[in-house]
């Protein structure tokens, strides 16, 4: 991937979050520590803010956000920027562990979509505490080879969740590996939506139906992980998995450039999936505030979104990225949704301590196989 720099013009705006050309000297000596998921930054982005502002990155990586909420909660997390999930993210608000955002320093805000923000701050009114950085579904990651040898010419069994919630269908890939996101925030919404409930709910008598539906495809279920089917799926050692839609497009790239005759494909269910969005926030014990307003900034630049986008394959809320990005990607069904498919999307809850609690409880059940 080529590298590319950032303008001069992009530069100063950094700095000038920072605190403006008085404060240069300065920027030279801060530190920025950066808490996001695994494989979801530009291999350039980084450097490039580096080399414009001279702040130093730390950039640490997680793959749950019940990761990172754990850090947050115990207090001291070390962190100057998070990447939490919209729906962790306003309940995080209420625990009280984010700084209100002073969006004088963040002069790039003015490059977000309207009609995503006003959707945001249905969980974080105002917009005062976080800006989105990338957002995507959770859907379906399959072997299409692997498919079509189970299922013969029912290939469009990979665009239903039937292929993972009914227990005669994924009996069929057990033997090819199959792999669910080890997260119940994910899981347990999903299974509601497929079989009729909110997928909102918080009702225990509704939990227990949806985790009996996950502990009845238990048995066919190789691992729970949210990172490693990236790898397993672009070398075919996993032929089914639900998954993050960038992280599924990703081992799809990854097979075809090894040239290793494995096709991967992603789809999002007829039936309806979750919408996500992943939020940048700065922690109440942030030590370097000036900088991650900096390194926030830089992320709303438009090229800079346009980078991570080609780069990672989700989609940014950044509205005057999407010219940049690139138009494979960009006239992507499974990145860019069409408005049809976006109507059956739905978003994830902001649970109460109770309902994560149940969440906890009934997650470990699954995977034990209770």
């Amino acid at each position: 991937m080529k590298l590319r720099t950032l303008s001069l013009g992009l530069a100063a705006a950094v700095l000038t979050a920072c605190g403006g050309g008085a404060e240069q000297g300065d920027a030279a000596k801060q530190v920025v520590n950066v808490y996001n998921y695994s494989d979801y930054i530009a291999e350039d982005t980084i450097p490039n803010f580096e080399a414009a502002t001279g702040i130093k990155v730390t950039y640490d990586v997680f793959d749950s956000d019940e990761m990172v909420e754990a850090k947050l909660l115990a207090g001291d997390s070390g962190y100057d920027v998070v990447v939490p999930t919209l729906n962790f993210f306003g309940r995080q608000i209420q625990a009280g562990v984010f700084r209100p955002l002073d969006k004088s320093k963040i002069p790039n805000w003015a490059n977000l979509d309207a009609d995503i923000m006003a959707r945001i701050a249905g969980q974080d009114p105002g917009n005062n505490y976080g800006v989105p950085y990338m957002m995507g579904t959770t859907g379906i990651g399959y072997n299409v080879a692997k498919l079509a040898e189970r299922f013969g010419e029912d290939t469009q069994i990979g665009n239903s969740w039937d292929l993972v919630f009914k227990p005669e269908n994924i009996a069929k890939m057990k033997d090819c590996g199959v792999t669910l996101l080890d997260t119940p925030a994910d899981m347990l919404p999903i299974a509601l939506h497929y079989l009729g409930l909110d997928p909102h709910s918080g009702n225990e008598a509704d939990l227990n139906k949806a985790a009996d539906l996950l502990k009845s495809i238990r048995p066919y279920v190789q691992n729970f992980h949210s990172s490693q089917y990236v790898s397993s799926l672009a070398n075919g050692s996993t032929c089914l998995v639900v998954g993050w839609s960038g992280d599924i497009i990703q081992a799809r790239d990854r097979a075809e450039e090894a040239g290793n005759g494995v096709e991967v494909a992603y789809s999002i269910p007829v039936e309806g999936a979750p919408q996500w969005f992943d939020m940048l926030a700065i922690p109440t014990d942030a030590k370097n505030v000036d900088a991650a307003y900096a390194f926030i900034n830089n992320m709303l630049d438009s090229q800079v979104a346009a980078n991570n986008t080609n780069f990672i394959q989700y989609a940014n809320p950044v509205a005057t990225a999407t010219p940049l990005v690139d138009p494979e990607i960009s006239g992507d069904p499974t990145i860019y949704p069409p408005a049809d498919v976006a109507a059956k999307m739905f978003t994830f809850a902001v649970n109460s301590p109770e309902t994560d609690r149940l969440y906890t409880r009934l997650w470990q059940d699954i995977k034990s196989g209770r």
